[in-house]
């Protein structure tokens, strides 16, 4: 199949002097995404040669920790949702997501 079409995503990090993340801005134009702020990123790619995940986990020193847990939650509850429909696996779909559940009830994430 030939590629079509080509896109670009990028990410623009300002750090401080200790090389600490200050300013996180990303841009997705195929999105409508111009420099929007971010105050994290949990990015994973797949290096099939080695068959491992590389990673880069990024979020700024201003971030609540309130706000990381919140990320935290939302980011393991997406991936329940992509590992379902990249796996149709439903038994640990279902795990993952009573993981997720338990997550929220101990940070007490969930609000009444």
């Amino acid at each position: 199949m030939a590629i079509v079409k080509k896109t670009q995503i990028s990410i623009d990090i300002n750090m401080d002097e200790n090389n600490i993340p200050e300013e996180i801005k990303w841009t997705a134009p195929d999105g409508g995404i111009l420099n929007m702020n971010t105050k994290a990123i949990l990015l994973s790619f797949w290096d099939s040669e080695n068959q491992e995940s590389l990673k880069m986990d990024l979020w700024v020193k201003d971030m609540p920790v309130d706000q990381m847990q919140l990320f935290f939650h939302q980011t393991l509850v997406s991936l329940s949702d992509t590992f379902y429909r990249a796996t149709q696996d439903e038994k640990m779909t279902s795990t993952m997501r009573d993981f997720c559940d338990y997550f929220a009830e101990k940070l007490e994430l969930k609000k009444p």
